[in-house]
């Protein structure tokens, strides 16, 4: 687990979040059914992980780094975040304030949505919840979750857009 998420304390997270599931889903399947759900519960986890690592490393690096004129239709901006994630961690001060602009602009639209919408935003990509686990923190269904978490990222899209930022 530590060598396919490169962190000691994500990949107990991970477990433990795991371990958790299977507990309070499966406690009253037989005991030779447990490794075999436990297996693809961590998986799942996993890749749950890596998602939403993608989705928020979309949104906190610099943004507008991730396109260019050149790059056309065929740009993949995940292909960005790989890139982005190996270079060293030293940046140039020009880079950095360009940076901390994308973010205040980021910051701003999502202050400018609805207030559901940017809950269940906020609650699915930055405190990383799932769906049923924002729902219950919303009060409504998984359902309605999904909804506003689909409009919250078009009408951000749009937002960021308007202000000359692309994805």
């Amino acid at each position: 687990m530590v060598f396919a998420v490169r962190d000691d304390q994500f990949a107990l997270d991970i477990v433990q979040d795991a371990m958790m599931k299977l507990a309070e889903k499966y406690a009253s399947r037989p005991a030779t059914e447990l490794p075999m759900l436990f297996q693809r519960i961590l998986q799942n986890t996993m890749r749950d992980h890596f998602r939403r690592q993608k989705v928020r490393n979309l949104w906190t690096i610099q943004v507008s780094s991730l396109s260019s004129a050149e790059d056309g239709d065929d740009h993949d901006p995940l292909e960005s975040l790989a890139a982005a994630a190996d270079a060293p961690a030293q940046e140039a001060p020009s880079d950095q304030l360009q940076q901390a602009q994308t973010l205040e602009i980021i910051e701003k639209a999502i202050r400018q949505l609805p207030e559901r919408q940017r809950q269940a935003f906020l609650l699915r990509y930055w405190e990383e919840l799932d769906v049923a686990e924002a729902a219950t923190a919303m009060g409504c269904s998984e359902g309605s979750v999904k909804t506003h978490c689909s409009r919250a990222v078009h009408a951000l899209s749009a937002l960021l857009k308007d202000k000359g930022i692309s994805l």
